[in-house]
């Protein structure tokens, strides 16, 4: 549905409680041009062309953080574009088309429900508005939204719809305003967001004739009769009359902010025939319609489901190396709020897709919760002008058998497989963590993988931060992860999966296979060349000899 004119959109957002950028005068009007050039585009695609190429909600976010932008930096504003500057069309709306204003919260619903009666509510339908004129009990014209004043002609794509009827039983003028969605098959809102439903019918309207199996997948919901009874009984007794059944099961009267709170949760999460995203309160009695402006009433308001997606600005890329090689791409955010969760930072899973997306400080990203609880990037929504220069490592320089001690470039993967070491998959060593290692590293007692056996209470207790009860403790967990068992020492270093042992196995018998041998123990190709990989590197042949040193079982 409507995108609520751009300066009441911004009352609402959290965003304008976010702290200034701290940028020069150049940079501000950089980054100020560049979101108002991007906010222009969309809007032409959106009231102009039917497109969506961006959510409502990140829109709505993107036009609050342009506000924040220009009211701290207000030297560097250029005059912004009204978002309906260009939206107008060929054909005057009868009665204008007024866009919603958007309750923030609770708080809001309620403050705005005490001061009004006779109150309905809608589904706010996800799919393109559209003026409907009936003269004489035929379809006279069919008007896009536009800018709210005029819209496009769609009065030929219109009569090859089923969904609009091209005759209603009436003889006298009606007006009918209403959205064109996409129908669906027991469509659940909080699973599966709007999945590109608005911009599917959009894209099957552009053409002057929409293919057969589009145009019956087009439905229409009458969202309001203009023109109709004044009361919103008779007006929906009169929609139902004319065919218009939808619009009397999906509009409900309420009697409290409770009620109101139920219809939303309800058509949040209960399947219906069409994407929503979130619900209309409206006055069932409301100003005659040649009163109506393009801009939002008070007699109507929008209150939008939970939103799926953040804005959030890049502040830093930066890269960790896991203890196998492999690199991961963090961005550092500027912290936002989705769901109950506040999110600073995201994974990119991979190198490759970080550079893909070339994601670099500055840029604005969206992201969406995978699972309700793990933030992911959904997509890079803009890209700052500025190009902050990231260097990534190099990937052929790590990998499995890379990194064996804290030499420069090394430190990250060399803590990784400490970390491994300690941990539950390796020797369960209690008390040992991250921060541990990371301690003995920075007191330069961990010049490799095994330098802390030969660690005692009294070399410990000169690490900072270590008491004498800490380090008695944790001397005495580490020398008892000499008593573990061989295959948990061989998990600890790192030896790849797949390796089936015997218990009378030990390292110069499984140091003595071929890749071969290997193969024929059932292990697959690949692995069988990383386990040979493995027991023939001369790192961890020096850790075996340590560990043998050491009185270690099996090595």
């Amino acid at each position: 549905m409507q995108r609520l004119v751009a300066s009441l959109l911004l009352l609402v957002s959290p965003i304008c409680l976010a702290a200034c950028p701290p940028w020069g005068a150049e940079r501000a009007r950089s980054e100020i041009s560049e979101l108002t050039q991007r906010l222009a585009e969309w809007d032409d695609a959106y009231h102009r062309r039917g497109l969506a190429p961006i959510d409502d909600e990140l829109y709505d976010q993107a036009r609050a953080r342009l506000q924040q932008w220009q009211q701290c930096f207000p030297a560097q504003n250029a005059a912004s574009p009204s978002p309906l500057a260009h939206a107008g069309g060929p054909l005057p709306h009868p009665v204008a088309q007024t866009g919603l204003a958007k309750l923030a919260d609770v708080a809001e619903l309620r403050a705005w429900m005490a001061a009004r009666d006779d109150l309905w509510i809608q589904p706010k339908v996800d799919g393109v508005a559209v003026t409907l004129v009936y003269r004489d009990g035929r379809l006279h014209q069919a008007i896009s939204r536009g800018d709210g004043h005029s819209g496009q002609d769609w009065t030929a794509r219109a009569r090859q719809l089923p969904a609009i009827p091209t005759q209603l039983p009436r003889r006298d003028e009606v007006i009918l305003q209403g959205e064109l969605y996409w129908r669906q098959d027991a469509h659940v809102q909080a699973r599966a967001g709007s999945d590109g439903a608005r911009g599917r019918v959009a894209g099957a309207l552009q053409g002057k004739t929409p293919a057969a199996d589009s145009e019956a997948r087009i439905g229409l919901f009458v969202w309001d009769w203009p023109n109709g009874p004044a009361e919103m009984a008779k007006r929906l007794t009169g929609l139902a009359a004319m065919g218009f059944a939808d619009s009397v099961r999906f509009s409900q009267p309420l009697a409290d902010p409770e009620q109101a709170r139920q219809w939303c949760e309800r058509w949040y999460r209960q399947p219906l025939p069409f994407a929503s995203d979130g619900v209309v309160l409206r006055q069932g009695r409301r100003p005659p319609a040649e009163r109506w402006q393009a801009s939002p009433p008070h007699w109507a308001v929008a209150w939008k489901y939970p939103p799926r997606s953040a804005l959030a600005q890049v502040r830093r890329v930066e890269f960790r190396i896991g203890r196998r090689g492999r690199i991961t791409p963090l961005l550092q955010l500027e912290p936002v709020q989705l769901d109950d969760r506040r999110i600073a930072r995201v994974s990119l899973g991979s190198l490759k897709r970080w550079q893909a997306l070339d994601v670099r400080p500055g840029d604005q990203v969206a992201i969406r919760l995978a699972g309700l609880t793990i933030p992911q990037l959904d997509s890079v929504v803009w890209r700052s002008p500025q190009r902050a220069a990231v260097q990534p490592p190099n990937p052929a320089r790590y990998h499995a058998l890379s990194c064996w001690q804290a030499t420069p470039g090394c430190e990250q993967q060399f803590l990784a497989r400490l970390a491994w070491l300690s941990g539950r998959h390796g020797l369960a060593i209690p008390g040992v963590g991250p921060g541990t290692w990371r301690a003995l590293l920075d007191a330069g007692l961990l010049p490799d993988l095994l330098a802390w056996l030969e660690l005692d209470a009294a070399r410990l207790q000169q690490v900072p931060g270590f008491g004498a009860t800490r380090a008695t403790s944790l001397a005495r967990n580490l020398a008892a992860a000499r008593q573990r068992p061989f295959p948990h020492w061989l998990a600890a270093l790192g030896l790849p999966d797949g390796a089936a042992l015997a218990p009378d196995d030990d390292w110069q018998r499984l140091a003595a296979r071929s890749e071969a041998d290997w193969r024929a123990a059932g292990t697959g190709a690949a692995r069988a060349r990383q386990l040979w990989q493995f027991f023939q590197a001369d790192a961890p042949q020096a850790l075996r000899a340590r560990l043998q040193q050491a009185g270690v079982h099996g090595f």
